[in-house]
């Protein structure tokens, strides 16, 4: 790995979140600045949810490129950005802000391209074109959704433990989403080609996922968001039956891509050192 080179002309980047120490994103983005011998910085801004969009009308003032935006400031970043891409509307919120040569901010969404580039990545050869089961109807379910339609899911079966967010969730994206009873999720699983969990449970220190797999055809492909811990109950369940699964960590690692090239003017990848460091970082459950 090259060292990395800060000077007084560093390009600037970071993550606006409240808290902010959980991320893992400064260990990724410092770790392609490095890897590049890039001179710049990517730093944690920890902004209380009240100071959002005063801090983020700072980031041109102070010389960043932009920053990601995490919890709980994504729908707030959608509001207050000077322009919004067509993803980031139809996802309801932004996790990437970009600093234009004349020092608007654009907003955008790059959790959608994350999804789906972790399975294309982790799952070589799947085929993304089949009908869907999505648990789940917050925020990272919206971005999921979004990527399977655009990916030519030709149904996206939807499952939440409170039936009206998901009704709610489904009206406004639109396209062939079709919502069932928590109570009949697993019954949902007939004919699937895809089955994705976007709820917390299962990970650490959450309950589970209570699911029946027994209708889920065995080719059908698994995929967890969560990746604390890696491999969640759901998938070593699914494992155990024989399917391809695929853990949540790529997702994070994917969506930092976009984001990156545009701060810092340079195209990534995801390689294996870079998984390692940020998978030493995960605690062990």
């Amino acid at each position: 790995m090259t060292s990395q080179r800060i000077s007084g002309k560093a390009r600037l980047a970071g993550v606006m979140g409240w808290p902010v120490g959980h991320s893992r994103s400064p260990f990724i983005h410092n770790h392609w600045l490095a890897t590049y011998g890039i001179d710049g910085a990517y730093l944690p801004l920890a902004v209380q949810p009240q100071d959002f969009e005063q801090a983020m009308r700072a980031l041109p003032l102070l010389g960043f490129r932009g920053a990601n935006v995490t919890v709980p400031h994504k729908e707030a970043a959608l509001a207050c950005a000077d322009e919004v891409d067509a993803v980031a509307r139809r996802i309801g919120a932004a996790n990437t802000l970009v600093v234009t040569a004349d020092g608007r901010i654009r907003a955008t969404n790059t959790d959608a391209f994350g999804f789906i580039e972790n399975l294309r990545e982790r799952a070589p050869g799947a085929d993304l074109a089949v009908p869907a089961v999505v648990l789940g109807a917050g925020g990272a379910a919206r971005a999921v959704i979004v990527a399977l339609l655009d990916a030519g899911a030709p149904q996206v079966v939807l499952a939440n433990r409170g039936r009206a967010r998901a009704e709610a969730l489904a009206e406004s994206l639109g396209g062939a989403i079709r919502v069932v009873d928590w109570a009949d999720r697993a019954a949902a699983l007939e004919g699937a080609g895809l089955l994705v969990n976007t709820t917390t449970l299962g990970m650490a220190g959450q309950p589970a996922l209570d699911l029946d797999l027994a209708a889920l055809p065995h080719q059908a492909l698994v995929t967890d968001i969560v990746y604390t811990p890696l491999m969640t109950p759901l998938l070593a369940a699914a494992q155990a039956r024989g399917h391809r699964v695929v853990d949540g960590l790529g997702m994070l690692l994917h969506q930092a891509r976009p984001g990156f090239a545009a701060w810092f003017g340079t195209e990534v990848t995801v390689t294996p050192d870079l998984r390692a460091l940020v998978e030493r970082d995960i605690p062990k459950c």
